[in-house]
C-alpha cells in the first residue's frame, strides 16, 4: 500500500505569500515579471557598464526591455517598486552598490528609515512579530474594531 499525499493548491499556497505584512517573497511569478529588471542590475556587475549606467541613466535603461515601472523604479531609486516589479534583492545589491549604498541603507530606505534607524531597530533585535502575521487578520481585526466603536 502506498501512502497518498495530500495535494497542495498551489495558487492558495502563493496566495498566502502575498498574505505576509512588509514581505515580497520572490515567486516564480516575480522571477518571470522581472527577469530584465534583474538582467540589468546583474550588468552593473562590470566597471564599464557602471560607468555608462551613471553618465546617462535613462539611456542604459532604455536599452533594457524594462516596462516603464521598472525603469521609473529604478531612476527614483525605490527597491520596494522595483520588488514589486520582480526585482530579486540580491541583484538590485549592484545597483545601490553602484551608488556606493550599502546593503543597510538600501533595506533602510525600503522601511522608511534611514540607514541609522535600521541599524538601531536590529540591534535591538528587529520588528516584533506581534500583530505583523497576516495581512487578512490585520484587515479583519481593524475591521472589527471599528465596529465596536461604531457600536
Amino acid at each position: 500500500m502506498t501512502d497518498k499525499k495530500q495535494r497542495i493548491d498551489i495558487h492558495a499556497y502563493l496566495a498566502e505569500m502575498e498574505d505576509i505584512p512588509g514581505t515580497r517573497v520572490f515567486t516564480a511569478q516575480r522571477a518571470r515579471k522581472g527577469y530584465w529588471l534583474n538582467q540589468f542590475a546583474m550588468s552593473l556587475m562590470k566597471e564599464e557598464n557602471r560607468t555608462r549606467f551613471l553618465a546617462d541613466e535613462k539611456a542604459y535603461l532604455d536599452e533594457w526591455p524594462l516596462t516603464d515601472a521598472a525603469k521609473k523604479a529604478v531612476l527614483a531609486r525605490d527597491y520596494n517598486a522595483m520588488i514589486d516589479e520582480g526585482g530579486n534583492i540580491y541583484f538590485l545589491s549592484k545597483l545601490f552598490s553602484t551608488d556606493k549604498k550599502s546593503f543597510q541603507f538600501a533595506a533602510g530606505s525600503m522601511t522608511g528609515m534611514s540607514q541609522e534607524e535600521y541599524a538601531e531597530m536590529m540591534l535591538k533585535g528587529g520588528r516584533s512579530p506581534e500583530g505583523q502575521r497576516s495581512l487578512k487578520e490585520n484587515r479583519t481585526a481593524k475591521a472589527d474594531a471599528a465596529g465596536k466603536k461604531g457600536n
